[in-house]
């Protein structure tokens, strides 16, 4: 078997390869693209799988994927007739990067004795490993979230709109790596068939759990999200029951002031020479009198 290495897919002796091995020009294209989902394709002689790894960044909106291509024969059929290649293993993918070189380590170790469709699931299964860390520490993020959302802070907003967006690139990297799961566990004529089912099922199993965790979170970040404006809520009224209070306190000294500031002749004690005593005395005599009334009245 030979493992072939490519940091891009748009390397001359890729293209060189893919003539010789009659890769699919599709799955050339898909290797070449930015924007492709995680999916997994047979053809009569290979297997081709599109992987991406997830790395959580501090202080970054969105998660960071790499992605893995690969290119993995039929272990069982490669090479058997005359003019028909040996086994290969392409994999198409940035070694720079930590989570793409960790993703590869197993298979590396193992490329020497290990057919072609075991190297795929060993990539497989370590980059599916590799999502554990990430959900917990989204787990930690959100449980701080959760603490802070009693007494917020004006930035707490855009920081549960970040982990939610966080969650949603999550999920969706989720569902299509568990459908390319599904899809090679279930097609017949993919080389990873009956050696390595229980493995397979084993693999769907720890992606199921991580769906079920993303979807316990986003619950958990809109409970959030709610407790977070029902607290600002909360402070608004505490605001506007203080403001009508005050309010409700100056009314009747902003009454008698009109009244008396309208010159209207015939007014009481306009013409006495205690009219500012009187005047208070009758504004603070209202004021004590309304106190007293809303106190009552709870």
């Amino acid at each position: 078997m030979t493992w072939y290495h490519f940091k891009s897919a748009d390397d001359a002796e890729l293209d060189a390869l893919a003539s010789k091995l009659h890769l699919h020009p599709l799955h050339m294209e898909d290797a070449r693209s930015a924007g492709e989902r995680v999916k997994v394709e047979g053809s009569s002689t290979y297997v081709f799988a599109l992987l991406k790894t997830l790395t959580l960044v501090q202080g970054a909106e969105d998660p960071v994927l790499e992605t893995i291509c690969i290119f993995a024969s039929h272990a069982e059929e490669a090479g058997e007739k005359p003019g028909q290649a040996d086994p290969f293993f392409i994999v198409i993918a940035d070694t720079d990067k930590v989570q793409v070189a960790a993703a590869l380590r197993r298979a590396q170790e193992e490329c020497s004795s290990a057919p072609p469709p075991r190297l795929l699931y060993l990539i497989f299964d370590s980059i599916v490993d590799s999502y554990f860390p990430a959900i917990d520490a989204l787990d930690d993020e959100i449980d701080a979230l959760e603490d802070r959302v009693i007494s917020p802070a004006p930035d707490l907003l855009s920081e549960i709109f970040a982990v939610k967006r966080q969650l949603v690139d999550i999920r969706r990297l989720l569902v299509s790596t568990r459908d390319a799961s599904m899809h090679l566990q279930r097609d017949g004529g993919l080389p990873l068939d009956s050696p390595h089912q229980l493995y397979l099922r084993d693999l769907y199993d720890h992606i199921s759990r991580l769906l079920d965790t993303v979807e316990t979170q986003r619950d958990l970040l809109n409970n959030a999200l709610d407790i977070y404006l029902s607290s600002i809520a909360n402070r608004t009224n505490e605001v506007v029951k203080v403001l009508t209070v005050l309010s409700t306190i100056a009314l009747p000294a902003l009454v008698v002031t009109g009244v008396y500031g309208m010159n209207i002749k015939g007014l009481p004690f306009v013409d006495s020479k205690y009219a500012v005593e009187w005047v208070a005395t009758l504004t603070l005599s209202l004021t004590g009198g309304l106190l007293v009334l809303m106190r009552w009245l709870g």
